[in-house]
Order: structure tokens, then sequence, then C-alpha cells
């Protein structure tokens, strides 16, 4: 299992990527198989770890993030004759080595962060099996072993019933993501918005939203650890996602749901694979429609939103569509 090294596995608070490697790693063992997780030497695992990147780049800045991620890939596939399988979540790095070894490697694409990157996925395209993390996602140039939205740890966000008054953003603050239309959103309806992230486009937070934080109206809590998260999501009135780009696919949103929490989201990228429009909250077009469909809220189920949570996006279904994954590029091999 070949995880970023960015952050942590599991991560102390940021770090989606290194999340879902997290449990999908401890899913397969529980299962009984030998799992190898190539990660960061802090990182938790009940796999075997291995490691030689001491630390996330992103919490040491004395280490240089190209040297040990070429040291990290370099690690794993120079053990590549130990393994049966190489699953590789480092997005298109690890492809440029993939023709260079005999063990048959899976690419999880956890979204395309540029179309400068799709040379890369084209080239190996047929070589390493590609899985999609959501339909919307999927680029038309490239083969597809299989669709695997994103699991939880449904226990880790609890169901809650009566909710606070705030409505809640939850994300990277960054233009993508929809700080600035979250914001909006909730003065327009005159709602308190908590904001909780880690700041990921400094000038964008100066801009705008550093001047609208208002004690009791406009709150920025930070980074949360992952123990919070729960209680911040499930005490939330609504989750607001106004995406400004095509969404691949979005935890965030299915956390709140595992808590029963409503999304407001616009319907971009995989939002409406992930959002039930009418069950989990609402897809919307706009600011406007999004002020709109707040009032709604409260008519939403927030136990019905639970169990559609609970059936589609538990860990364990995420498990076991990757083992059905990986027991058919086997087959292929024998």
């Amino acid at each position: 299992m070949l995880a970023p090294v960015a952050w942590r596995v599991p991560p102390r608070h940021y770090g989606p990527w290194e999340y879902v490697v997290s449990l999908l790693t401890e899913g397969l063992v529980e299962r009984g198989h030998d799992v190898t997780l190539f990660a960061t030497a802090d990182s938790i695992t009940s796999a075997k770890l291995h490691a030689v990147v001491p630390h996330p780049y992103e919490e040491d800045k004395s280490l240089s993030p190209k040297v040990w991620e070429c040291l990290h890939i370099a690690n794993v596939f120079e053990h590549a004759g130990e393994f049966d399988l190489i699953h590789n979540h480092f997005d298109f790095l690890p492809l440029s080595y993939s023709a260079l070894v005999q063990t048959p490697m899976i690419t999880t694409i956890h979204g395309f962060s540029s179309p400068a990157i799709l040379p890369v996925y084209q080239r190996y395209n047929g070589r390493s099996h590609y899985v999609a993390i959501s339909d919307a996602d999927r680029n038309a140039s490239l083969n597809y072993l299989a669709t695997i939205h994103h699991g939880i740890s449904i226990r880790q966000f609890p169901l809650r019933e009566r909710p606070d008054d705030y409505v809640l953003f939850f994300g990277r603050i960054h233009p993508d993501k929809g700080t600035a239309e979250a914001i909006e959103t909730a003065r327009r309806a005159g709602r308190r918005l908590l904001i909780a992230g880690i700041v990921h486009d400094q000038a964008y937070f100066q801009r705008h939203v550093a001047p609208a934080l208002e004690a009791g109206n406009v709150e920025y809590l930070g980074p949360v650890e992952a123990d919070a998260r729960a209680a911040l999501l499930g005490g939330a009135y609504a989750l607001l996602h106004l995406v400004g780009f095509d969404e691949p696919f979005g935890l965030s949103m299915i956390e709140a749901m595992a808590c029963g929490t409503p999304v407001i989201a616009f319907g971009r990228g995989s939002v409406p694979e992930i959002v039930r429009n009418g069950l989990d909250g609402f897809v919307v077009s706009s600011v406007d429609e999004a002020v709109s469909k707040l009032p709604e809220v409260p008519a939403l189920d927030r136990r019905a939103i639970r169990r559609d949570a609970e059936a589609r996006f538990d860990s364990s279904r995420m498990v076991d569509d990757y083992i059905r994954a990986y027991e058919k590029v086997l087959a292929t091999q024998r």
C-alpha cells in the first residue's frame, strides 16, 4: 500500500488521501490479508510499516518534498518483487516506475490536479489498473478497472438528531472549496457560520475570509483534530459545500451525512452521486438557491440521512470493493 507522505497515516487533522489509505489498510488487515504500508515513519498501522520518510513534509518544513517523495517511491519499487500487488495512492509519479517491475499495480486516482498530468496516465493506461473515486471523475481517454467510492468509519460519526443553530464550512480554505460562497450564504440567511480547515490559499483567506470574521457570527476554528470532527459535523444545522470546481469526491459530505447532517452543495463533479437531492440535503446551482433551501432543512429526516450514509459509505463496503478489484487483477496474472 503506497501512501502519500504529505501527512501521517492516519492524518492528525487534514489528509484525505492518507485517511482513505488508513481505513483501507486496516480493513484489509482485519480480513486477514498480509499488507505492507509504505508511509511516513510516524504512521500508525496494524500492517507492516515500511518507511524512509521520517515525518510528513507538511508538518516538518525542513524536509524537501521532492527529495523525500523520490526516496519514498523508489523504496516501494525496490521491494516490488516481495508483493503480489502494489496499490498506488500517490498520484501519477509511481506510474513512471511501473514498467520497470513485474508486480501488477492498481492506481486509485484521487482526482486530477491539472490536465497537465494526463499524459502520464495516458502513457501507462493498461499497465496500471485505474480506479476512479467517482463516475464524474473518470477521464474519457483512460480505461478503468472500477469506480470505488470512498468509505468512512461510520461508527466514528454518531447520529446527532438535535443539531445546534450554526451552518458549517468544513474543508480547505481555497477558492475551489467555496469558503466565500459559504460566508455569503450564511450572511444572507442570517445564520451563524463556523469555518474549519487548513488555509490552503493564504491570499484568498486574507481577501475573502478574514474580513468577514466576527465573533458569534462568522468564526474560523482552524484545522480540526480527528477526534473532534464528529461533534462539529453532527452539531451543524447543515453543511455548506458550495464548491467552485468539479469535486472528485468530498469526504466531508459523507462524514456530515453519517451524523445525520444535511448537505447543501453545488451540483458539480461527484456531488449528485453522493448527495441524494431531497433526502441527504439539497443539490443547488447558486448562492440564491442555497439560501432558499436553508429554511427547508428541518423537513429532512436526519435518521434517514444516517441510514443512507451507512448503506453506501461505510468503510467495510469500500474494503469489499477493493478486494474484488484486487482479485480481478490477480486473476489476469495467472
